[in-house]
């Protein structure tokens, strides 16, 4: 009863309005709209945002509570491996934070090559197994833990303190295109 009530009233009221001269534009939609905008792709410069979000929410100055440094979240080893000794100098300099992001990236699809080519496209743990799920996971707990994750066929499992684990990182970064990373042993930054 009350939809009825509610329904003449809207129409009482649409009479009073008919009554003025009102201009009707023919509004065309296009029928295909490009949603492909930069900071939505899947490019390695989205992985490495996202990657950094996850990290320290892109921050370059932050230092965890177990002592990971910058926008990456790197640990002292790893940053000596690339000859950065200085942490202070490293937390105050993004472009070098950006070099040693790509630099371990480097190392870890060389160190990783092999079960990238076994791995990606198969289905662990109910994830698929992509490159870039791979990279990020590295990062998150060293090539080796996630080498013995793929090999062991999801039985080897690995989570860090904060209890990030390496299928979340597999599940969370899969499905971007990180093929303009070069496998190299050697990389440097």
């Amino acid at each position: 009863m009350l939809f009825l009530v509610s329904v003449i009233f809207l129409f009482t009221n649409a009479i009073e309005f008919t009554n003025k001269k009102v201009e009707t534009k023919k509004v065309t939609y296009p029928k295909y709209v490009d949603y492909n905008i930069p900071y939505l792709t899947n490019n390695f410069m989205a992985f490495k945002e996202a990657v950094a979000f996850k990290e320290s929410q892109g921050k370059y100055g932050v230092i965890n509570t177990l002592g990971y440094l910058g926008k990456y979240q790197f640990g002292k080893s790893t940053l000596k491996r690339f000859k950065i000794y200085n942490t202070n100098e490293f937390l105050q300099n993004p472009e070098l934070q950006e070099k040693a992001f790509v630099a371990l990236c480097k190392v870890n699809k060389w160190i990783l090559r092999k079960d990238i080519n076994r791995s990606v496209g198969k289905t662990i743990n109910g994830i698929k197994i992509t490159e870039s799920g791979i990279l990020a996971a590295a990062h998150l707990s060293g090539a080796g833990n996630v080498k013995k994750f793929l090999r062991s066929n999801g039985i080897q499992k690995f989570s860090d303190a904060y209890g990030a684990s390496i299928q979340s990182y597999l599940r969370k970064f899969a499905g971007y295109d990180v093929s303009i990373i070069e496998a190299n042993r050697k990389a440097t930054v």
